[in-house]
């Protein structure tokens, strides 16, 4: 089983040129042919940008909305006062409260994907963020997931908004779909969040922009993509 399972790996490899960088098109066709897995893979871009994100001026952050979605359900908790919980709720949210699900996230559960509050009770939601910000999951104005449009801002997580941020290393890291994507759908989803992150480019950072970006799905080997057309300063 294993020798056979090598032979496959070797045969994945084989399709894939380590010194080739490849156009996007061809490179969203190739990722679906080279996944191997059982389960639908994820697809994700990786790109490493020339930006210090210790300096404030160079943060690169955002949201997106992605065409076709991520191809993932995602889980919402909104955070909310009372006469907000039924419109949270109705949009589509699973867990809707305030105090509850603070002592619940105080006691270790953080059992969801996206944490979404009104302004007027962050003061409550800022005694967990110790729990939720290195998870990811602290409710943030940048990203509009601190709002009074509770219904808006669950609607869009719900359609596949999705919140991205350049870690200390200086990369940004985003699933653009799965394998089971058609090839146009995973290609317009790549390509709308390569065009985002061109767009983010800091007043600041100086020099070559996108050092380098790679596609690749669950398991299977990355795909170099010619970063040359995402550059600004080619």
């Amino acid at each position: 089983m294993s020798a056979q399972l090598t032979k496959n790996r070797k045969a994945i490899i084989s399709k894939i040129d380590k010194d080739k960088s490849y156009s996007l098109k061809d490179a969203t066709k190739l990722v679906k042919e080279i996944s191997t897995t059982k389960f639908d893979a994820s697809v994700d871009i990786n790109i490493r940008l020339g930006v210090d994100p210790r300096k404030a001026n160079q943060m690169v952050r955002g949201s997106i909305t992605l065409p076709h979605g991520t191809g993932k359900e995602k889980t919402v908790l909104v955070f909310c006062t009372p006469d907000k919980e039924q419109e949270a709720k109705d949009a589509g949210a699973e867990h809707v409260g305030l105090d509850d699900y603070v002592a619940k996230i105080q006691d270790g559960w953080t059992d969801v994907d996206v944490v979404i509050a009104m302004p007027s009770v962050m003061a409550k939601v800022g005694r967990i963020g110790r729990i939720l910000g290195p998870r990811g999951l602290m409710p943030n104005p940048k990203t509009g997931t601190v709002t009074m449009d509770i219904a808006k801002a669950v609607s869009e997580v719900k359609k596949g908004k999705v919140d991205f941020k350049v870690d200390k290393y200086g990369i940004i890291h985003l699933g653009v779909g799965r394998v089971s994507f058609d090839h146009k759908k995973l290609y317009e989803n790549a390509s709308e969040f390569l065009e985002m992150i061109i767009k983010l480019k800091p007043v600041a950072s100086k020099g070559t922009y996108v050092l380098s970006a790679y596609i690749s799905s669950t398991m299977s080997p990355s795909i170099k993509l010619d970063s040359k057309k995402f550059k600004d300063d080619e």
